[in-house]
This record gives structure tokens, C-alpha cells and sequence, in this order.
């Protein structure tokens, strides 16, 4: 009887867990059909930093294929409040950790993600979306904040969750599926 009532407690959380999956796909989804091609998730995860839960984050490509080539879009749906201004700033602590030395770039790249990124609340989400051209679409709660024209902005910013050199291995494993 226990054995049974634990089976069934955790095929009720697996299937929790991805009803929320797929209902934020859906939403994200058909406003991301302007850009991408057939968009389905190609990989989802969780940041906790040590006891907490920061944001579940979701990857979408074309038929759920991640190349970088390709316009693609990645989902944070924040599980706590933050600033604006601090999610810019980890921002650029991640962006210079991978490389960016320029720091007259990185101040212009604070100022731009400053002005565009809201303060948001637990179960708010963010949405950057990479188009053919590499210019950056930025969503809140799917509302366009705004674009960041610059390509390597593009390149930079998204390399925080998607380089082989980002802080999160585990999380870039399980965003980019069985893709490496």
C-alpha cells in the first residue's frame, strides 16, 4: 500500500510539472511563431543557488532542434522577485566571466538590458528571442520590452546559459537536450 501511494504522489508531481511546462510553452509559443519556425521546447531546468529556486528556464528552437544558427528563444520564469537593474547586472558578471574584456561594451550592453529589463515578480517571465538576423527580442509576460540590435550582444548574452564555458554546465546540458 505505501509503495503504491508513493508511486502514485510522485507520477502526480511528474505530471504537475510538466502540465506547467506545457502550458508555458503554449503561451510562449504562439507569439514566438513570428520568429521561429515550428517552435517547440528543446530542453527545460531549474537554477537553485544554494536553497533557493531562482527561475525555471526553457529553451525553444524550431521542431524543438537547437542549432545556433537558427532564430531560437529561451524562457525565464522567475520564481522570485528581482530588480531589473540586478538581473542586468548578473548579466554582465556572466558576459565578462566568459570573455568580454571590452568594458566600454559592457557598460553600453548594462545600460541597454537597464533600460529594458522590468523588475519582476515570482511567476513573471522573461523572453529573449534570437531572430535570422541575430537581433535580440525581449518579452515580459509576453509583451515586447524591446530589442537589442547589436549581434554580439546577441551572441554574448545568450553564451550565459548556452556556451560550453558558462557558469551552469548542468544547466546548459539539460537546456540543450541530447544536443552538445
Amino acid at each position: 500500500m505505501y509503495k503504491s501511494l508513493f508511486f502514485l504522489t510522485k507520477l502526480i508531481v511528474i505530471m504537475s510539472t510538466f502540465t506547467m511546462y506545457s502550458f508555458s510553452s503554449v503561451s510562449v509559443s504562439m507569439e514566438l511563431a513570428k520568429y521561429i519556425e515550428e517552435p517547440k521546447v528543446v530542453g527545460q531546468t531549474r537554477l537553485k543557488v544554494l536553497f533557493w529556486d531562482i527561475y525555471d528556464a526553457s529553451l525553444i528552437a524550431p521542431k524543438g532542434q537547437f542549432s545556433n544558427d537558427k532564430p531560437f528563444a529561451l524562457e525565464l520564469k522567475y520564481l522570485r522577485d528581482f530588480k531589473g537593474k540586478e538581473i542586468a547586472s548578473r548579466s554582465v558578471d556572466e558576459m565578462r566571466k566568459l570573455g568580454v574584456k571590452d568594458e566600454v561594451k559592457l557598460a553600453a550592453w548594462y545600460q541597454e538590458m537597464q533600460d529594458l529589463f522590468p523588475d519582476v515578480k515570482e511567476g513573471e517571465s522573461i523572453t529573449g528571442v534570437v531572430d535570422e538576423n541575430r537581433i535580440s527580442h525581449f518579452y515580459y509576460n509576453d509583451k515586447l520590452l524591446g530589442k537589442v540590435h547589436d549581434k554580439e550582444f546577441s551572441l554574448w548574452f545568450f553564451n550565459i546559459w548556452l556556451s560550453e564555458k558558462t557558469s551552469e554546465p548542468e544547466m546548459r546540458r539539460d537546456l540543450l537536450g541530447s544536443v552538445n
